[in-house]
């Protein structure tokens, strides 16, 4: 996937050594407080352990730099509800880019990676939550084809103040 600065971008499955650069990517964007409803910072020995113990069923890819091969962002999707077999074809998504690559055709790689992945897997159906605040993440996932289902209203609360989650989903 070629992208503005001319670099070719391929994403990947993470490995447990991912970890510490992907709390290097995860945790400015907790502390930014307004991309995600995660507040707490990540720890690398909790992420190793995410990874570790990562559904089977699940997808989780990262992007890299090719210049200098460091982690720019990552996209992880779980199934949906592993206590019943009903919702085996959903699958909930998380993306997230380093706040400083942000428009760099990173989203673009992995959207198409997943979506590959996703249905090499048997998914038919993503679904994922969006801050009501974030307009531009909302952009990057209706380019993506994702549509909006409804309003989770004060669904997150943070810093003390409600934040609404648009819930948007994608038919594979």
């Amino acid at each position: 996937m070629n992208n503005t600065d001319g670099l070719e971008r391929s994403a990947s499955q993470v490995k447990s050594s991912d970890a510490e650069a992907i709390v290097g990517i995860l945790n400015p964007i907790v502390e930014a407080g307004i991309y995600t409803a995660f507040d707490t910072p990540f720890t690398v020995e909790g992420e190793r352990e995410y990874i570790s113990n990562f559904p089977a069923r699940g997808v989780f890819l990262v992007a890299g730099d090719p210049r200098d091969h460091s982690l720019v962002g990552f996209q992880s999707m779980e199934p949906f509800a592993r206590y019943t077999h009903a919702f085996d074809h959903v699958g909930m998504l998380g993306t997230y880019v380093g706040l400083s690559r942000r428009r760099q055709g990173i989203a673009s790689c992995l959207f198409g990676a997943t979506f590959k992945a996703a249905r090499d897997k048997g998914y038919e159906k993503i679904f994922t939550f969006i801050r009501a605040d974030n307009p531009v993440a909302m952009a990057v996932y209706r380019k993506y084809g994702f549509h909006i289902v409804g309003t989770a209203e004060k669904h997150a609360k943070i810093n003390g103040g409600y934040v609404d989650e648009i819930i948007v989903e994608k038919l594979l």
